[in-house]
């Protein structure tokens, strides 16, 4: 174990780490986000694709929104309930691996044998099932993997920190993306399925070998683990004012923000009119497109995030995204091709949102208790689970109604709706205080993203 990321036990509530982590400690506790983003990006774009194709049958293909949406809402519900409770049990977990790595292990486990298990079923019954199972996996090992930030991060690394949990977010989502993208235009959806938790499952050692346990675990006081998981659902939550506004903001943000990428197949094959075996190279347009907007974006903006404050960061990111998403709807060209301003529009949203994840992370551990770091990032990663099923919930239906009005429409309201949640999004931070960082750390902060 490196002396650098050994912690002491948390003597209160507001225990925070204060020992310094190097550039590359830091990059081994953001690496397993890689993996976690891609998996739920690339298994709704594979899922559609299967779904537009017509190989889950003629009926599912004339309401994909809608069957998305029915495939994929209970499991997201189960995943808000699963993280949060799971996260604050690890908080209480003593085992040889230390509080967290159990969770992580079996949870990534299970969720290759349950993608595996989307990959070859072909009824709606079993692939929702088995949705169902790898929402409960998934969450296992992400509730508590959120809490090694507050476990081993200092205050004045958590500007760095948060960018690579950004970086490494998108950097996910993007490569989920690039998988689900290559199945679709080959028609290799149960390799495409599977190649997700393959790459989940090796991000994951990446903690397990090289990340130490962090703190011992909180002291149950002899109270039962039933009672362990209720203290997940506290109300006292409720009167951290400052975290339950930015939790609002990343919820409404992130609905947002992932419409471009759920609904991007349908707006090329829709939209655009470019068929489906072609749609890989303007899909990969797209994608390196948010690429570049990102990793221009990441470190410096948690640069800035440190030196200013995180809220003029998150609102000047929801205000880029914003207009990219805008710029995407407005799209046209000859039929078939991909217009330049598609590709501009995705660059800036990219921008944004790379921007706001940034900074993100920083805010919420900012105003989270050190020691509850499970269950309180937990609590924030329900945002995160509720997201994509609240987007899809609502931009599914939106998109086959404007299509059954006008085919083709569909896309393009989907991603107006989403200029309206990254615009809502910027409204819950206006009453969020962000505690005010000594010079010295932020002075410490910024070298750390120089020499990072």
């Amino acid at each position: 174990m490196n002396a650098e990321m050994t912690a002491t036990a948390p003597a209160a509530q507001d225990w925070r780490p204060t020992r310094r982590l190097s550039g590359a400690s830091l990059i081994r506790v953001s690496l397993y986000w890689l993996g976690l983003s891609a998996v739920f990006i690339g298994l709704n774009q594979i899922l559609t694709g299967r779904m537009e194709a017509g190989l889950l049958g003629p009926d599912v293909k004339r309401e994909v929104g809608g069957t998305l949406f029915r495939l994929t809402v209970t499991g997201s519900v189960i995943a808000a309930l699963v993280q949060p409770t799971v996260g604050t049990l690890s908080d209480y977990t003593v085992s040889r691996w230390g509080r967290r790595k159990p969770y992580i292990v079996v949870g990534s486990a299970l969720d290759l044998v349950f993608l595996a298990g989307i990959a070859f079923s072909n009824s709606l019954i079993a692939i929702a099932a088995f949705i169902l199972m790898l929402q409960i996996s998934a969450n296992l090992a992400q509730g508590p993997f959120q809490g090694y930030i507050p476990d081993l991060v200092p205050q004045e690394q958590t500007g760095i920190a948060s960018s690579l949990v950004g970086l490494f977010s998108v950097l996910g989502q993007v490569s989920g993306f690039g998988i689900a993208a290559a199945a679709i235009a080959t028609g290799s959806f149960a390799l495409g399925t599977v190649a997700l938790g393959v790459l989940e499952f090796t991000m994951m050692f990446s903690v397990v070998l090289r990340v130490p346990a962090g703190p011992p675990a909180r002291d149950r006081a002899g109270r039962s683990w039933p009672s362990i998981a209720r203290e997940a659902w506290g109300a006292d939550i409720l009167h951290e004012r400052n975290f339950v506004l930015i939790v609002l903001s990343r919820l409404l943000i992130l609905m947002g923000g992932t419409m471009l990428i759920n609904f991007s197949t349908l707006f090329l094959i829709r939209t655009l009119g470019i068929e489906q075996h072609a749609t890989f190279g303007p899909n990969m347009a797209l994608l390196v497109a948010v690429i570049v907007g990102n990793l221009i974006a990441v470190i410096p903006a948690g640069r800035i995030g440190d030196r200013i404050g995180r809220r003029p960061v998150v609102w000047a990111a929801c205000a880029m995204a914003a207009v990219g998403m805008a710029l995407c709807a407005t799209a046209s060209g000859p039929a078939g091709t991909m217009p330049p301003q598609a590709v501009l529009g995705a660059g800036l949203f990219g921008t944004g949102l790379g921007s706001f994840l940034s900074v993100d992370w920083a805010l919420l551990t900012s105003v989270v208790p050190g020691a509850s770091g499970g269950r309180y990032m937990g609590i924030s990663n329900v945002a995160t689970a509720m997201a994509g099923v609240l987007g899809i919930a609502t931009g599914g239906p939106l998109l086959d109604a404007m299509d059954a009005a006008g085919y083709g429409n569909g896309p393009r309201a989907a991603f107006v709706l989403a200029v309206v949640y990254l615009l809502l999004g910027m409204v819950p931070l206006i009453w969020v205080h962000e505690p005010r960082r000594p010079r010295r750390e932020v002075d410490a902060g910024s070298n750390a993203m120089a020499a990072a």
